[in-house]
């Protein structure tokens, strides 16, 4: 008798030993859960949220969007942004080097461990950034672009009240606890379609696992804090975030079918219940939303007279795609929409410049407005050529 309790004892503490701790959490597959439903039933646990279309800023859902909250690393999305920016206008090149200052190397938390003065390529750091989340590549990144983490913290800022964002302020350039530094989801997903636009981001961001060091004895293994990027189809992106007076944070984004989304989630109480509702608001936007084109990048939209210009018309065609988001299902909705040209230009006129605007119209109502600009500069043209083509004008009448 004495045997079999001692051997139901022992069965009850082996499957004790069986159930995973909460730190295995994020490693698990979020629980897949009913498409459709209410939008108010999204981000129950999380303290702000929202999911917006990336490529017109649409929002389909909200919750506190707007309230500011200490980010964690959600921060290095804006790090990772400028420093896209730095490589689209020639200042970087991913294989430029940069070394990792004594005060790069001292960052604690999520970390590459950079030695005082290891040199890595910038595809390297952005590796770092992206997927592992060190603090130390971003304080290196920040320290090659401006010098000091400082001055880059300026850029930030700067970058954010360009990008209109009220609820922003950066202290530093990878999240770590400090006074001042907060944003909102509303601010996060805004800078996250900015990040967006540099589509070889996602390169970074949607990898599950990669080698740094891979020349040297022990090389580093990458695994993404985002497991999105494993376990949801189209997940590509973008960052996790966490410290204590933050909790789970995540920025993250999927691609189906032509529609891209934004999800943000913080003040999430666990990495399981963060990734379960990121995947509702995904799973909701994918299957109640789709998108309709109206112009696709190199159509011809119109032309306009420049009056006095070397050019006498200035040709315009789509620069990208000029897409609305549209509702599935339902009544039957009617889309049409309106080229709104200026009627002529006068020259010079600069790449850039406004000049008309394209409105989307559904069941009536206006939907969505793209602003217009001129593709290429026009220079004024002189006397002589402006005598020339008055002459040809009177001939061919």
């Amino acid at each position: 008798m004495k045997k079999k309790v001692v051997a139901f004892i022992l069965a009850c503490l082996v499957a004790l030993t069986a159930v995973p701790v909460g730190g295995w959490a994020e490693e698990s597959k979020p629980e897949s859960k009913p498409k459709g439903g209410s939008a108010a039933e999204l981000a129950p646990e999380a303290l702000s949220a929202i999911l917006m279309d990336a490529d017109t800023g649409t929002v389909i859902y909200e919750k506190n969007s707007r309230e500011k909250l200490p980010p964690a690393s959600i921060t290095k999305i804006m790090t990772m942004l400028l420093t896209m920016e730095a490589i689209d206008n020639g200042k970087l090149k991913l294989t430029d080097k940069v070394r990792a200052s004594d005060y790069a190397s001292s960052m604690g938390g999520s970390q590459i461990f950079l030695e005082p003065g290891e040199e890595m390529t910038v595809d390297e750091m952005l590796k770092g950034i992206a997927m592992a989340s060190g603090n130390d590549a971003s304080v290196a990144m920040a320290e090659k672009i401006a010098g000091s983490e400082q001055a880059f913290v300026e850029l930030m800022n700067a970058k954010a009240q360009q990008l209109g964002l009220k609820e922003t302020h950066f202290a530093n350039c990878n999240g770590l606890p400090v006074k001042n530094h907060y944003s909102s989801a509303h601010d996060i997903a805004v800078m996250s379609r900015e990040l967006l636009k540099y589509p070889q981001i996602t390169k970074y961001t949607g990898a599950y696992q990669d080698y740094l060091r891979k020349s040297s004895v022990k090389p580093f293994w990458l695994v993404n804090t985002n497991k999105l990027v494993r376990f949801y189809t189209g997940a590509d992106g973008l960052k996790t975030g966490y410290t204590s007076e933050a909790k789970f944070c995540l920025s993250a984004t999927a691609k189906r079918d032509g529609l891209r989304v934004v999800a943000v989630v913080l003040g999430e109480p666990n990495t399981k219940i963060r990734n379960n509702e990121v995947s509702s608001m995904f799973d909701y936007a994918f299957s109640q939303y789709t998108m309709k084109s109206i112009y696709k990048p190199g159509d011809l939209l119109g032309s306009v007279k420049v009056e006095k210009g070397v050019l006498p018309e200035l040709k315009i065609q789509a620069d990208r795609s000029y897409s609305v988001l549209v509702k599935k299902g339902g009544t039957k909705q009617t889309l049409r929409h309106e080229l709104q040209l200026a009627p002529s230009l006068k020259a010079p006129v600069r790449a850039g410049d406004p000049v008309g605007k394209l409105v989307v119209y559904q069941d009536g109502q206006r939907l969505k407005e793209f602003n217009i600009t001129s593709p290429v500069a026009i220079e004024k043209a002189g006397w002589w050529k402006l005598l020339k083509r008055t002459m040809s004008n009177l001939f061919s009448l």
